[in-house]
C-alpha cells in the first residue's frame, strides 16, 4: 500500500503556496519525467517496488501545491514504452501500484476539481487497469482545475509512428500535412506544448519522452531522486524557469 506517513508528512506549508503564488512569468504546462525510484530504494537497502511506492506518494503534494499555482497541465512520466523491458516482477509490481493509486485516489482528484488524462497507448494493459483508467477519464471529465496527464506506456516515437500511420489511414494527402495536422493526431491532441520539464535523478537524457512537443520547452535537471522530490524543489524548478527568456529562434 501506498506509506500514508510519508504523504502526510509531506503536505505543503502555506509558505511555499504563497511562495509560488508570488511567481511571476509562471510555467502554464510542467512536465516531469519522475526518475530515481530504483535507486533511491537500493539507497536504504529497500525492494526497488517500495522505491515506487514512495515515487506515488511524492506525486500528491506537488499536486497540492500546483492547484494553488498558475501551472494549468501537469504530465508525468509514469511507464515508458522501453519500461516493458524491465523484469516482469517489477512490471507487474509497479502495474499493481498503478491500479492501486487510481482505485484510492480517483475520488479525492474528483473532489480537488482535477481533470485526469492518460497519453500512451493503454491497449497494452491489463483489463482491469483500462478499466480503471476509463473510469477516472469519466469521473473527472467535466472537471475544470488542473488537468493532470500521465504518461502511461508512452513512447514518443511511437506516439509520432501511430499518428503517421492514422494519417495514412485517413487518406489525407502529403500537400495538407503540417504541424497543425499533425498536432492532432498526436496522444497530447488539445493539451499545449510544456513550457518547463523538469528531469530528477540528475540524468541529462530526455529518454524518449514528448520528442514532438518538447522542441522549445526549458528543461530543468536536478540531482534529487524523484521519492524525495519536494515542494520545495519544484518552487525552485519554476524560479528557474521564470527568470529565463523564451525566444522560440527569434533575437
Amino acid at each position: 500500500m501506498i506509506n500514508e506517513d510519508l504523504r502526510q508528512s509531506d503536505i505543503p506549508s502555506l509558505d511555499i503556496i504563497q511562495d509560488f503564488q508570488l511567481i511571476e512569468n509562471q510555467p502554464s504546462h510542467v512536465a516531469i519525467i519522475m526518475d530515481g525510484n530504483g535507486r533511491w530504494a537500493m539507497n536504504k537497502n529497500l525492494p526497488r517496488i517500495d522505491g515506487h511506492k514512495a515515487g506515488i506518494a511524492a506525486i500528491f503534494p506537488l499536486i497540492d501545491v500546483i492547484i494553488n499555482s498558475n501551472i494549468e497541465h501537469l504530465t508525468l512520466y509514469a511507464f515508458s514504452t522501453e519500461n516493458w523491458n524491465r523484469p516482469k516482477s517489477e512490471v507487474d509490481g509497479l502495474m499493481g501500484l498503478l491500479e492501486e493509486a487510481i482505485m484510492k485516489e480517483t475520488d479525492s482528484v474528483h473532489e480537488k476539481n482535477i481533470k485526469i488524462n492518460y497519453i500512451g497507448n493503454t491497449k497494452r494493459l491489463s483489463p482491469n487497469l483500462q478499466k480503471l483508467i476509463n473510469n477516472s477519464l469519466e469521473i473527472t471529465q467535466s472537471n475544470t482545475g488542473l488537468t493532470c496527464n500521465i504518461a502511461l506506456d508512452y513512447g514518443g516515437r511511437e506516439e509520432i509512428i501511430q499518428a503517421i500511420k492514422n494519417i495514412i489511414d485517413d487518406n489525407i494527402k502529403s500537400v495538407d500535412i503540417n504541424e497543425t495536422l499533425i498536432n492532432q493526431y498526436l496522444y497530447t491532441a488539445n493539451i499545449p506544448d510544456p513550457d518547463l520539464i523538469i528531469r530528477t535523478a540528475g540524468e541529462q537524457r530526455t529518454s524518449n519522452f514528448l520528442p514532438w512537443q518538447s522542441v522549445y520547452s526549458e528543461y530543468f535537471s536536478t540531482e534529487i531522486l524523484w521519492p524525495d522530490f519536494k515542494p520545495n524543489d519544484l518552487l525552485k524548478a519554476v524560479q528557474s524557469y521564470s527568470t529565463r527568456k523564451r525566444k522560440y529562434g527569434k533575437l
